[in-house]
């Protein structure tokens, strides 16, 4: 076992993981709920009515929730006055966790947009340490105190849309933000005065030209708001009736707002080296100007300086992140559940990132990546994945556009992995990683076509395939689609796949094929189409505990046989995923519940030798005998596979003769 309950309290009565809370009890004046009750059961491991205060914190780490989550404020001042290691009574953490219980829940369960943050984190760690090692490009030489920044500093930050946070490389450094301030710069004109207003100033074209082009589209409008011209368009719509001091503390506000409320610094040296090296800048304030493209009384001047400053506040990746996680999550900081900007408005900022965002380079980012993106010359990066998290890059090296040549390459490296690009999931299948669903529902996935071919759903079964599910895929015993359809008599479904080119003779868990689940159900029209078809009914090695004399007892189908969560929990007892089974614990899985073929998640335990999964079944006093479709408990699958520890363990379990 783990670390979580080591020490068992004498006489403390136990309860099975699957009995409702029916007794409630009183706490600070409410009564202690089903869901509640579900939740502690979760991280009381030992099924001792208590748990340990580091199991919970640990929990809220691994889901990548800092425990200084401002969400989780009264929580963690109820926590204050207890150590890693003390316990908590049902009574006490019910009463801590409720003031913040819905995202208590929300982690607990893995009702999170990235549940298994930790493979996520690994795989932007490997992907920051493959990027590091590029050494092309060079600092932005333009303004001379951007010359001066180490080229080789690079960092990482990440925040999903329910504020899961991960950071790497250098993280903590600050730096000025340059061009990443335009979209923020574009959504708070947006906010004062709608996009109606806003775009009778500025355009929604790429420009085709350098982000510092002397040129106006032929409206006489800067292209759009991700170039120099557009920006500053923009900048002069922020509170133009405030002083200039007072724009800037606004705009610092909100930058801080979007960044979870944290503190925004302003670098005043590169401030001071832009200002006196914007000869462009002036001028194409000036070339605005005598196109009359500015909104009346703007003071051309006080904008141009207004926009240098938005150029020059510093931050790092941690808070950039949290950011562009306000931007994947329509206008709502994560962090804090506040709403910064209407949704409409960051919809049209995305838009023109993917479009405009990467300079003259937006068209083949757009194309390759598929993500709304926006860059700077001093090196940042912020990328968009839309509903699902926002990324911040930091690394000097440029490349001759202007863009960070290390969060390129990085990008190129996330969506070779992930399927983030904004057409990768057109089918719904994708050879990448989707971390939006964890591993167990990637392995489970496999289990809706096993399920709609033991259906007799033929319609189902090839709208699956088409979509690029394997027909030949096995589930953790190895039982693929032809196996089921065979088993339940589907001989439509089995004609359809033999036809489609399945594998005729595939083997399970135990060496049977689909001709011997025919033979053994006695279904006469699947056996002729499987035997002319080349189907083999004797099993090679046969297993005695899974022959043809042991029939299927209908009367103990359970109602639940066929819930994706339950095959789901399955899979996590088969991998010995402890931790995926308290998730499904706190959402009220029946563990007890079986698939198709009535195998129950203590069955792949036992048959893998998973002996963490079957000593937490035996603590929480559930039944360790169930019997599956051809009669064989978790013990026949223990001594089947010769795992002597889980052989032991259930054998001291047994019912006395």
């Amino acid at each position: 076992m783990t670390s979580r309950g080591k020490q068992k309290k004498a006489g403390t009565p136990r309860k099975t993981i699957n009995a409702v809370a029916s007794n409630r009890r009183p706490v600070a004046g409410f009564d202690i709920d089903a869901r509640e009750h579900r939740l502690f059961r979760s991280l009381d491991v030992r099924n001792e009515g208590r748990v340990l205060v580091s199991d919970f914190l640990d929990t809220l780490r691994s889901t990548g929730i800092s425990v200084e989550d401002v969400r989780l404020k009264e929580t963690m001042q109820s926590l204050a006055g207890f150590g890693p290691l003390d316990h908590l009574s049902m009574d006490k953490f019910c009463e801590f966790i409720r003031p913040n219980i819905l995202l208590v829940e929300q982690v607990l369960q893995g009702n999170v947009v990235i549940p298994d943050f930790s493979s996520l984190c690994t795989a932007i760690s490997e992907i920051y340490q493959i990027t590091k090692s590029n050494q092309n490009g060079k600092v932005a030489d333009y303004i001379p105190q951007l010359a001066k920044v180490d080229p080789e500093r690079y960092g990482v930050g990440l925040c999903t849309v329910d504020g899961q946070r991960y950071s790497t490389g250098d993280a903590g450094l600050e730096f000025c933000v340059q061009s990443c301030c335009k979209p923020i710069t574009y959504c708070l004109a947006l906010e004062e005065h709608g996009a109606e207003y806003v775009h009778r100033y500025v355009g929604r074209e790429p420009s085709g030209l350098n982000f510092n082009e002397l040129a106006l589209a032929n409206d006489g409008e800067p292209h759009n708001p991700m170039i120099n011209a557009g920006a500053i368009m923009c900048s002069s719509m922020i509170q133009p009736g405030l002083d200039l001091g007072s724009r800037f503390d606004y705009l610092l506000k909100c930058w801080s707002s979007l960044s979870g409320n944290q503190k925004m610094h302003f670098n005043n040296s590169v401030y001071q080296s832009e200002r006196n090296s914007a000869d462009r800048n002036f001028a194409l304030g000036y070339f605005m100007r005598e196109h009359n493209a500015f909104p009346d009384n703007t003071d051309m001047l006080q904008t141009l300086e207004f926009y240098f400053q938005s150029c020059s506040i510093e931050l790092n990746v941690e808070k950039m992140a949290v950011l562009a996680a306000s931007l994947a999550n329509g206008g709502v900081c994560p962090v804090t559940g506040e709403r910064i900007l209407r949704t409409e408005n960051v919809q049209h900022c995305l838009s023109l990132m993917v479009s405009c965002g990467m300079y003259d380079f937006s068209g083949e980012f757009a194309f390759s990546i598929g993500l709304p993106a926006k860059s700077g010359v001093g090196g940042a990066m912020i990328v968009v994945v839309p509903n699902v998290m926002g990324l911040a890059l930091w690394s000097p090296r440029l490349d001759e556009r202007g863009n960070p040549i290390r969060g390129l390459d990085f990008c190129n490296e996330l969506v070779k992995r992930f399927n983030f690009h904004n057409y990768d999931t057109l089918t719904g299948v994708s050879e990448k990683v989707d971390p939006r669903i964890s591993r167990v529902q990637e392995k489970a996935r496999i289990g809706e076509l096993i399920w709609a071919a033991s259906k007799g759903d033929h319609g189902a079964t090839h709208r699956l395939i088409v979509r690029g599910f394997d027909q030949d895929a096995g589930d953790y015993d190895r039982r693929t689609a032809l196996h089921l359809a065979a088993a339940e008599g589907r001989d439509q479904v089995v004609k359809y796949l033999i036809e489609n080119g399945a594998t005729v003779n595939p083997r399970d868990r135990w060496n049977g094929t689909p001709l011997a689940d025919a033979y053994r159900y006695g279904h006469a029209k699947v056996i002729h189409l499987l035997e002319s078809h080349g189907g083999i009914r004797d099993n090679i090695n046969k297993d005695d505990d899974h022959d043809s004399n042991k029939i299927l007892d209908v009367d103990r189908l359970p109602v639940e046989r066929d819930s994706t969560l339950v095959v789901e929990a399955i899979y996590a007892a088969s991998d010995g995923d402890l931790a995926a089974i308290l998730r499904f614990v706190a959402r009220g899985v029946n563990l007890e519940q079986g698939d198709y073929d009535l195998r129950t998640p203590l069955h792949l335990a036992a048959a893998e030798g998973h002996v963490e999964i079957v000593q937490y079944f035996v603590e929480q006093k559930l039944n360790l005998f169930p019997l599956d479709r051809w009669r064989g408990t978790p013990l026949d699958d223990a001594r089947r596979h010769g795992h002597v520890q889980v052989v032991q363990l259930l054998e001291n379990q047994a019912p006395k003769a």
